[in-house]
């Protein structure tokens, strides 16, 4: 029966990623918004660092730095280890190149999705915010059907797709040590659903809270310990970068079989990482209290380069570095143990599960933090009680779950959900792209006369909205 499921599944996804769908939809929106927005990933790097310093004006509110470790909390999980690891044994050293650009140009595009999820959010009664893709389908494309499709979609991506196989990847860890049995995905999977259930039944606030802590501490860690690798593998600096820009133009491997290719895995692994385009993070950024539209748009566009360019870089040179072959029998855990245990020592394989349990957790909360906004979205009002009782513990179940099933159907699952995001996410925000361009072309132009920009939406041309219009 699973098996079957999988089939089904593998080869509708297999149909998305074909190079006229999902990766081309990928690449000319980023390659759009790079061109419009005028090179912002790269001119407003440095003001984008500086915005995410700032304080809320309501002290009580979601800060620009909280919706960033939500955004970044789901961004940065098992797939910056597993996902660049599946990359490298199954697309060649090359995939990671096409990783980094899919980083850079999907840059752009976090900058308008969150920016226009800012400018349509909505208004809780005690003058908090909300909102995400499925509110500017409605408000600003004037399509609410649409916006009840993705919900419902991004859902499906985050309590199944993503949290399934979090859980999937947090146990395959634990697969290279002596004590692992039949029973030991039972028990991690149990341990995890514990843990993932505690927080969520504790409300929304507590996720952030979690967040806030753990995705900075983890993420630096990660970070220097991939660091010490490279540094004191430093004289093979030359061949690592050979193997990435050699793998990355090698055309004709390429294009002799584009499902299997770097290209195809370095934008199918770089989005399941970064998730620029598919309409997540905006989920979080909507909920930011700021005096600009574009102030949170820069945010969300600092946490793709974190992700990727940062911590999926750290990941694959920690790999690559460490002078182990990849091969497709080893994709997943077993690659990255392998190459830590050869840099590390005994040490190695104990710090990438124990990284991965801590990326995994946070991925678990900031994934779900998403899909509670998506239900308020459907029903047209706050779920009761009991509702969100029963959600929250199939929530919990799913990631139980996740852990004793099949590698293939939680990967496949993950990569045919997050295709369907795209498809409806891309084209919708290059139609609304407009307010979110002028946006910044506002914010700049109060930056260069010396002021604390304030956006205005009338001013801009934006009508409906419940915020902008004082």
């Amino acid at each position: 029966m699973i098996d079957a499921i999988d089939n089904v599944v593998n080869a509708i996804s297999g149909v998305l990623y074909k190079p006229y769908i999902v990766p081309l939809i990928l690449m000319l929106a980023g390659i759009y918004f790079t061109v419009r927005l005028g090179l912002v990933q790269f001119r407003m790097f440095g003001e984008s660092v500086r915005v995410v310093r700032e304080k809320p004006t309501n002290l009580d509110a979601t800060s620009s730095f909280g919706a960033l470790m939500v955004s970044t909390a789901s961004r940065v999980g098992t797939g910056n280890i597993m996902g660049v690891s599946t990359a490298l044994c199954l697309g060649g050293p090359g995939a990671i190149f096409w990783m980094w650009i899919t980083a850079i140009l999907g840059g752009a595009s976090a900058f308008v999705e969150s920016t226009l999820a800012q400018i349509y959010k909505k208004r809780n009664s005690d003058g908090s915010s909300y909102g995400g893709p499925s509110y500017y389908m409605q408000d600003g494309l004037g399509q609410r059907w649409l916006g009840v499709v993705f919900a419902v979609v991004l859902i499906l991506t985050y309590v199944v797709g993503y949290n399934m196989l979090a859980a999937y990847n947090t146990q395959s860890t634990f697969a290279g040590f002596g004590f692992y049995s039949s029973t030991t995905p039972v028990l991690i999977g149990a341990a995890l659903a514990v843990l993932f259930g505690a927080c969520v039944l504790g409300g929304g606030k507590r996720l952030t809270k979690v967040t806030e802590v753990l995705v900075p501490v983890m993420g630096v860690l990660y970070v220097l310990v991939s660091l010490f690798v490279v540094i004191t593998h430093i004289g093979d600096f030359g061949k690592v970068f050979g193997m990435i820009f050699r793998g990355a133009f090698d055309f004709k491997a390429i294009f002799g079989g584009f499902a299997g290719s770097c290209i195809m895995w370095g934008i199918k692994r770089g989005l399941y990482s970064n998730e620029a385009g598919m309409g997540s993070a905006p989920n979080a950024a909507a909920a930011a209290d700021v005096k600009h539209p574009a102030k949170q748009g820069l945010v969300q566009m600092l946490s793709v380069f974190i992700d990727t360019l940062l911590i999926c870089s750290a990941t694959a040179f920690l790999c690559l570095f460490s002078g182990v072959e990849p091969t497709a029998d080893a994709a997943g855990a077993a690659y990255v143990q392998a190459c830590t245990a050869s840099a590390l020592g005994s040490f190695g394989p104990v710090f990438i599960a124990v990284a991965v349990c801590l990326f995994a957790f946070t991925t678990l909360l900031g994934n779900y933090y998403y899909t509670e906004g998506c239900l308020r979205f459907i029903m047209k009002k706050e779920p009761s009680k009991t509702f969100m009782l029963v959600f929250r513990l199939i929530a919990t179940a799913l990631v139980f779950l996740g852990a004793v099933i099949s590698a293939g159907l939680a990967w496949d699952t993950a990569d045919l959900l997050q295709a369907l995001m795209v498809i409806i996410n891309v084209p919708v925000i290059v139609i609304l792209a407009k307010p979110a361009i002028a946006a910044l072309r506002d914010y700049e132009w109060q930056v260069r006369k010396g002021k604390d920009p304030v956006y205005r939406a009338a001013a801009n041309g934006v009508k409906g909205t419940d915020f902008w219009n004082d």
